[in-house]
């Protein structure tokens, strides 16, 4: 009886010393950015880096839109019928595409090219950006809701458009959408801070 006590004892504190060693390896993991890295990774770093340059938007941003959007994954077609991997709605891309005269471009490009997908999606957000006077937060909900939505919102006094307050925003993906996107975007700031 005093053997099997003892066996379930060492048991136990072998138990014990393998949830220590796997909560310090945790832990060491969290400060790791090589971990980080792997848990969070950013595709298509130089077309991200390119287009964000060109149009004046932070690529941390551009990022995290791509990871809420597509996962970094290009041939995407929404059930709405979103295209690629940052997810624009056909009647969104030709505005773009007339808006910004740019040529060749096909909603196929759109769908299954990374590079062209990033430019129209940063190209748009650049321009939801300058509608909300920079108001990021403003700005990441009108591309999942639409800026017309959003300008309702705020003139109602429904949203006063912070991330602090985006408890408030009605729509409950839009909700969702924009504290995922500044989580990844906060995520991505202190993992690439030089992306």
């Amino acid at each position: 009886r005093h053997a099997e006590a003892m066996r379930r004892r060492r048991k136990r504190r072998g138990w014990l010393l393998a949830a220590l060693l796997l909560l310090l390896a945790v832990l060491y993991a969290e400060q790791s950015g090589w971990v980080k890295q792997r848990m969070y990774p950013i595709a298509y770093r130089d077309d991200i880096r390119a287009s964000a340059l060109s149009h004046g938007v932070e690529p941390h941003l551009v990022a995290a839109i791509i990871r809420i959007e597509s996962n970094y994954k290009t041939g995407k077609v929404s059930s709405k019928g979103a295209l690629g991997i940052m997810q624009i709605m056909p009647d969104t891309a030709a505005w773009i595409v007339e808006q910004a005269r740019y040529e060749g471009v096909t909603l196929d490009k759109i769908k299954h090219r990374a590079d062209v997908g990033i430019e129209l999606g940063t190209w748009y957000l650049a321009s939801l950006l300058r509608q909300f006077d920079g108001n990021m937060a403003a700005a990441v909900a009108a591309y999942n809701a639409g800026p017309g939505n959003v300008s309702a919102w705020l003139k109602e006094g429904v949203w006063d458009g912070t991330i602090a307050s985006s408890d408030d925003i009605p729509f409950g993906e839009t909700r969702r959408y924009v504290q995922r996107v500044i989580y990844y975007y906060n995520k991505y700031k202190s993992i690439y801070p030089d992306l």
